[in-house]
Parts: C-alpha cells; sequence; structure tokens
C-alpha cells in the first residue's frame, strides 16, 4: 500500500476540497487515462485495489502510472471512547481528488483492454470516474 515514509511535523486537519483539479488534470505519460468525475478522498486502500484489478486484467502488460498519492493522515478515535482526550493517531492516508484530477494512466495495450481494466478499476473507487483517451482529445 502507498504510504509516506515520514510524517513529521503534525497530524492533518480536514480543510476542504472545493473547485476543479487544474494540475494532474490532462493526460502526460500515457494514452488511457481515468479521470475523477467528482470529489473526495481516496485511501491507499482503494487505490491499491484499483491498481492491482488493472494488473490483472492486462496481464501485467503495458505501463500503469499511478497520478495520485495518500499523503493525508487521517484519524480515527477508537470504539467507545468518550470525547475530548485530544486527537486521535493516525488511521490511515488518503489522496485528496478534485473533479478533473487523473488518477491512473496506462500505455502499451489496446484501447478495449484499458477500457475494461479502467472499468473494473472504477468499481473499486468511491467516486465517479471517466475514461479518457489521448486521440479522442485530439
Amino acid at each position: 500500500m502507498l504510504m509516506p515514509k515520514k510524517v513529521k511535523f503534525r497530524k492533518h486537519q480536514r480543510g476542504n476540497n472545493k473547485g476543479i483539479s487544474t494540475r494532474g488534470a490532462i493526460i502526460s505519460f500515457g494514452e488511457y487515462a481515468l479521470k475523477a468525475d467528482d470529489r473526495g478522498l481516496l485511501n491507499s486502500r482503494q487505490l491499491e485495489a484499483a491498481r492491482k484489478a488493472i494488473s490483472h486484467k492486462t496481464k501485467r502488460g503495458g505501463k500503469l502510472w499511478i497520478r495520485v498519492f495518500p499523503h493525508k493522515s487521517i484519524s480515527k478515535k477508537p470504539q467507545e471512547t468518550r470525547m475530548g482526550s485530544g486527537k486521535s493517531p493516525p488511521d490511515h492516508f488518503a489522496a485528496v481528488v478534485k473533479p478533473g484530477k487523473i488518477i491512473f494512466e496506462m500505455s502499451g495495450v489496446t484501447e478495449e483492454v484499458a477500457r475494461d481494466a479502467f472499468r473494473r478499476a472504477a468499481d473499486k473507487l468511491p467516486i465517479k470516474t471517466r475514461f479518457l483517451s489521448k486521440d479522442s482529445l485530439l
């Protein structure tokens, strides 16, 4: 699973997730991409499940780029804990995703294989996504 090597300073606050993604919104590396249509948090387990679904469907052919990384630590209090007593330690890590952000890119496979692999990966993610190809943008 993806997670930062070191989290040095402090526990993250929730923040907000307004606006659309301007960085990472175009296909830069591959021929096909899976783009977010919704906003939300993708945790490292969801990203790993989607990556495994893609590699299983493509039979490890082609090249895959993961364009998001789970930097944000998410805290969770234990069950049946009373209110107060400070902030809990990090439970897992998540990637903040805005609409328009490209999550995965792929090249070296046919469009049908890429479309099917990204459809299976999208089933593992909690947000709406869209399939893109580089030649459809030209």
